[in-house]
């Protein structure tokens, strides 16, 4: 860390696994879009992050303008860009932090923070010293350098990657990077590596301990949720990512199984992606997970087309599996229910 705060890393820039080289430094800017010049499109409370990010008084979420990746299916493309967004100086964002903890955030919440690492390491400390003391959650698409990731530690609380795709022939038609499995698999491991379990704590205080799983009221303290987009013919895909993520991690990490994918007007070079996803697909997706014997994540609830909600899923009773087909009780953190009733509620496709 001590590193980074030293030396000028947006002098030939190589921050991101792109390594464009750009002399950011001097107002060129690199793949991501931006200069050195920090620019945020959007800062304020977010209420629909999972529920143990967001809970009831909101996610202190700063929306950095910039990306690296450039998927084609980017919901924010003007943000991604860079060409969406104010430029603001270091101790602006300084001031940010301590606004949105002042207005009540849980945690301050960078999204797509990457290419500006160097002065948020700064900026956190700087805030720190000055009485912040809510998380920091760092929101990333997991394209990310491991040593850019292994600066953070000190400073990240709860790391909030996606993992987009498994397969590279998949990221490479729509990312432009053929390297994302393994670059987001050594991304997260560094992760996990430095927040090895979820720590939570009561919103508002209460007599009873805290249990060691999220629930109702309980927001995240420490930790990393895993964030799963399933994709219009990404099934499959997205099963093996899943797997993979419980077979390394088991509960060391909470995953997050999100189907609000949304066909945007740029997606039209890409019919397969001009639809949104199914329903009886996206519960084929949330079976897989159960099958494997997932037992700490957030699924999308009905009414997911029109907001992002979640619910969380604790295991009940022993998964009974027969044939393809899985039967278990779960209840979902303030809903007492089963998977059956989940099942029946989201009935149809779209």
């Amino acid at each position: 860390m001590k590193q980074m705060k030293n030396h000028n890393f947006y002098d030939n820039c190589m921050l991101c696994p792109r390594t464009c080289g750009a002399q950011r430094s001097k107002g060129k800017t690199g793949i991501c879009g931006v200069t050195e010049t920090l620019k945020v499109a959007r800062a304020a409370l977010h209420f629909w992050e999972e529920p143990c990010i967001s809970g009831t008084k909101g996610s202190g979420a700063v929306f950095f303008s910039g990306c690296a990746l450039h998927c084609v299916f980017c919901q924010n493309e003007s943000i991604a860009q860079g060409t969406a967004g104010k430029e603001i100086t270091p101790e602006r964002l300084v001031e940010i932090f301590l606004e949105l903890q002042e207005q009540g955030a849980n945690n301050i919440n960078l999204v797509t923070p990457g290419q500006y690492v160097p002065h948020i390491i700064r900026a956190v400390e700087q805030a720190r010293r000055q009485g912040l003391a809510v998380p920091i959650v760092y929101n990333t698409g997991s394209y990310e350098n491991v040593d850019t990731i292994k600066a953070l530690e000190g400073i990240v609380d709860i790391y909030l990657p996606d993992f987009k795709y498994m397969d590279p022939f998949l990221a490479a038609k729509y990312s432009h990077a053929p390297d994302y499995p393994q670059t987001a698999k050594a991304a997260i491991a560094e992760m996990v590596r430095q927040q090895p379990r979820p720590v939570f704590a009561w919103e508002e205080k209460r007599g009873e301990d805290v249990p060691k799983e999220a629930c109702e009221g309980a927001v995240m303290k420490r930790g990393v949720i895993v964030r799963q987009l399933l994709l219009p013919g990404c099934l499959k895909d997205a099963r093996n990512i899943v797997r993979y993520l419980y077979e390394t991690y088991q509960n060391k990490i909470y995953v997050s199984l999100m189907s609000q994918y949304t066909p945007l007007e740029h997606v039209r070079d890409y019919p397969e992606l001009a639809h949104r996803v199914s329903r009886r697909t996206y519960d084929r997706y949330v079976d897989a997970a159960i099958a494997l014997g997932i037992t700490q994540a957030f699924i999308q609830e009905p009414g997911w087309q029109k907001k992002v909600l979640f619910r969380i899923f604790q295991m009940q009773k022993a998964c009974e599996i027969i044939g393809k087909m899985c039967k278990i009780d779960w209840f979902f953190d303030r809903y007492c229910s089963t998977i059956d009733t989940y099942k029946r509620s989201n009935q149809g496709g779209i």
